[in-house]
């Protein structure tokens, strides 16, 4: 994995390390990082991403906390053995929860209401269901009155 694989995003209100651990999470949800592959150095993640060296060293320990990479001193960090079929979904479940979460509290800090948001998502979740292939951007939603 390169280290141009990786971003953060200064404006989100998301701690850089969460965002980190957040994108680690998904890469190994989706199949893009491998078993055994080696993830950029910390000082290589530091650099590129314009952050502190004890951001990305934080990251890496939750991530080697939750047990998905191991660091070997000196050597590097990779990716642990393919996770069990179990753990690939909580991953992926977790992924999309921390997503909802954000999107639900940048929901109510703009001043929505539960009822307009469930009218909103219900639409989305129309088209997205009725229109298979069709990328999001393209949906047609009706406007809310």
């Amino acid at each position: 994995m390169k280290v141009s694989d990786f971003t953060v995003d200064f404006r989100s209100g998301i701690p850089a390390y969460i965002q980190i651990v957040e994108q680690v999470q998904h890469k190994l949800s989706q199949g893009l990082l491998k078993p055994g592959e080696q993830l950029p150095t910390v000082r290589q993640m530091a650099a590129h991403l314009r952050v502190n060296f004890n951001t990305i060293a934080r990251a890496y320990r939750v991530l080697d906390n939750a047990g998905l990479i191991s660091t070997q001193q000196g050597r590097g960090t990779y990716i642990l053995e393919r996770l069990e079929e179990n753990r690939h979904q909580q991953l992926k479940r977790g992924a999309l929860l921390a997503q909802a979460r954000r999107f639900f509290e940048s929901l109510v800090r703009q001043g929505y209401q539960p009822q307009e948001v469930e009218e909103c998502l219900r639409d989305f979740l129309h088209s997205w269901k009725n229109t298979p292939g069709v990328p999001p951007s393209k949906f047609r939603m009706r406007e809310m009155e």
